[in-house]
């Protein structure tokens, strides 16, 4: 190495050395400044927790490995604020009623939804409402018929088995013996009698809910009729074109 290399490489290492004091006076606001920030934000964020134990309210700045799953409230160190609720974690028994809950939830959902489209279905498919009781008149009608077959069936069978009891009383009374196939008849009839009873008794229950279902199905069809023309009014009245819904 030259002279003048060598004299220039000392001029820079000396020139570094006296202006190292001046840059770490320039970096040591920034630094603390840093930190200053950086406590700060580590204050804004720390927590005091409250909680119970064995029905004590218990307080700290740290949340205890066994009270994690617990119902606590949180504050802010720094403001003394509440800053949230956390509930209580939930048991398996627990989570499983919440499941089921939510499930059943949806399905309740899901049938209003369709109950709605229905309805509006209906609105749109009948004109007036003498065309949606006519609609429900044939169902009437089928229901009807057979009630009256159902019942003719069961004054049959009565009669038919009041005989066949008639027929085996008058045998005793006589002294002769109920034969075996006289016997099952007698049962055979009765039990009939009985199967054409409970379907008689479900077709006149068929046959009220029918009219519960039309009473309701009326008045429904009057509140989304009324609403239809009272936004068709309203559009009249502002000036707007009514939509082409049949409402």
């Amino acid at each position: 190495m030259s002279a003048d290399k060598m004299m220039k490489s000392t001029l820079i290492k000396s020139t570094l050395i006296k202006s190292a004091p001046i840059r770490f006076a320039l970096l040591a606001p920034t630094l603390l400044l840093a930190l200053a920030a950086t406590d700060a934000g580590a204050q804004q964020k720390k927590k005091l927790y409250c909680w119970e134990e064995n029905g004590k309210k218990v307080c700290g700045d740290a949340l205890p490995a066994e009270a994690a799953g617990a119902r606590r409230t949180e504050f802010s160190t720094k403001s003394g604020r509440h800053t949230a609720e956390i509930a209580a974690a939930l048991t398996p028994e627990e989570r499983v009623a919440a499941e089921m809950a939510a499930a059943e939830a949806r399905i309740r959902a899901e049938a209003d939804e369709a109950r709605f489209r229905r309805e509006m279905a209906m609105a749109e498919s009948y004109a007036t409402e003498a065309d949606l009781r006519d609609s429900f008149q044939e169902r009437i009608d089928l229901i009807d018929e057979s009630l009256k077959a159902s019942e003719l069936g069961v004054i049959g069978l009565r009669q038919s088995l009041v005989a066949l009891l008639r027929q085996a009383g008058e045998n005793e009374l006589a002294g002769k013996p109920i034969t075996p196939v006289s016997r099952d008849n007698i049962n055979r009839q009765h039990a009939e009698l009985r199967r054409r009873e409970r379907i008689f008794a479900q077709q006149r229950v068929q046959r009220a809910s029918l009219d519960e279902e039309l009473a309701t199905v009326l008045t429904r069809y009057r509140e989304i009729k009324g609403a239809g023309r009272q936004r068709a009014a309203e559009n009249a009245a502002s000036g707007a074109t009514p939509p082409q819904n049949g409402g």
